[in-house]
């Protein structure tokens, strides 16, 4: 059994030298953020508790914070099923005419990719079964 007193010490210690862990504040207890978990990680099985919370704190002042609210706008005016079609070209080095099978020729993969068309239904499942996916990660 743990001792309250002590469990509410170590929150003091912790909230002493670490004042970010639970709220950022500024751009400068982001980035002193950062460092930390840039260092946590590297002993990531002995720091899982800090890490998760320190993300969780970093999470939240990047979704609020002014100097990252036109980037956040960016991200949720993007379609998924295209970044998705992008991270996979770019993680297995495919080109626009690796899609014949599921998408078409490569000028129709291009027009997805510029946004001038839509990945249809069958494409979707098409992707999300060559790359055993589940087809929710284009839609």
């Amino acid at each position: 059994m743990f001792e309250l007193t002590e469990v509410k010490q170590l929150a003091q210690s912790l909230d002493s030298k670490l004042p970010f862990l639970h709220e950022i504040n500024s751009p400068a207890e982001h980035s002193a953020a950062l460092e930390v978990i840039e260092q946590l990680i590297e002993e990531y099985d002995d720091n899982v508790f800090l890490i998760d919370a320190l993300s969780a704190s970093i999470e939240r002042y990047e979704n609020t914070a002014p100097e990252f609210a036109e980037f956040n706008a960016d991200i949720e005016q993007l379609d998924s099923g295209v970044s998705m079609l992008r991270v996979l070209m770019d993680q297995k080095s495919l080109k626009t005419s690796d899609f014949e099978n599921e998408i078409g020729k490569k000028s129709m993969v291009s027009m997805i990719l510029s946004g001038k068309r839509k990945l249809s239904l069958d494409h979707i499942y098409k992707l999300a079964g060559r790359f055993s996916l589940s087809p929710k990660l284009f839609v």
